[in-house]
């Protein structure tokens, strides 16, 4: 691993552009879809929009 001995920030440990493109990508012609990935993939931001949810519930929790 080359990022052994990185030193990483808090911003580092807090980026969603990884997340922000999983949403609002473009559509891929070389990428196979069928209906069980339409499926998959469907399911995947379900279950990150629910973990986001209760993250955010959370914090908001312990705050107040």
């Amino acid at each position: 691993m080359e990022d052994k001995g990185k030193k990483y920030s808090m911003k580092d440990y807090f980026q969603l552009g990884d997340v922000f493109g999983y949403f609002f990508r473009k559509k891929d012609p070389a990428r196979p879809s069928n209906f069980n990935i339409r499926m998959m993939h469907g399911i995947n931001k379900i279950s990150i929009l629910m973990f986001l949810a209760g993250v955010i519930f959370m914090i908001l929790k312990r705050v107040f």
